[in-house]
């Protein structure tokens, strides 16, 4: 895949935003503001396996969906907007609270992101995706139980932040919505 020239929203020293390429913060590993997003049935969680050509970590799995917001869109509506534009699923998202972390994710590029948290629940028996198979190679429910032990036997088939995520809150629970 090619990357389009997206400009995102970086971070500051004194909080402010500005903006930046994708890349360009992704080469410098820059501060900037990104989304989770977790769509649950009960305790299974809906897991993607990223593209084999996205820019970093292609054929990784990871949690339901992750992006950057353009500069000037709101976490909110990036949420939303790539949920439907990498599965093909629109549902209600609850608000968590936003994280920061680093990782160093391959062919010299870093993830250093402030992330708000989402989740929203699904009956996996009825939800209709249509993954972009740009963005996803394939699609799998797991429960948090598997999640774990694949993880702890195989880390490197799973993205870095999905086992931030995993190590920072064990049973994925965020707590209280924003």
């Amino acid at each position: 895949m090619i990357d389009r020239k997206i400009v995102i929203p970086a971070v500051a020293a004194d909080g402010s935003l500005y903006p930046i390429e994708k890349m360009q913060a992704h080469i410098t590993g820059q501060l900037h503001l990104a989304v989770s997003v977790f769509v649950f049935d009960r305790d299974r969680l809906l897991l993607q396996k990223r593209a084999q050509g996205k820019y970093h970590c292609g054929g990784l799995w990871a949690n339901t969906c992750c992006s950057h917001p353009h500069w000037q869109e709101t976490v909110e509506d990036c949420a939303a907007r790539r949920l439907t534009e990498e599965l093909g699923i629109t549902l209600p998202l609850r608000r968590h609270q936003t994280v920061d972390y680093e990782a160093d994710v391959g062919a010299g590029l870093r993830e250093h992101e402030r992330v708000t948290l989402f989740s929203a629940s699904a009956d996996r028996t009825r939800l209709v995706s249509f993954p972009d198979p740009e963005e996803v190679e394939a699609i799998r429910w797991i429960s948090l139980a598997n999640l774990r032990r694949e993880i702890a036997r195989d880390p490197n088939s799973f993205t870095p932040w999905l086992r931030i995520y995993m190590d920072r809150f064990p049973d994925l629970s965020f707590g209280q919505a924003a």
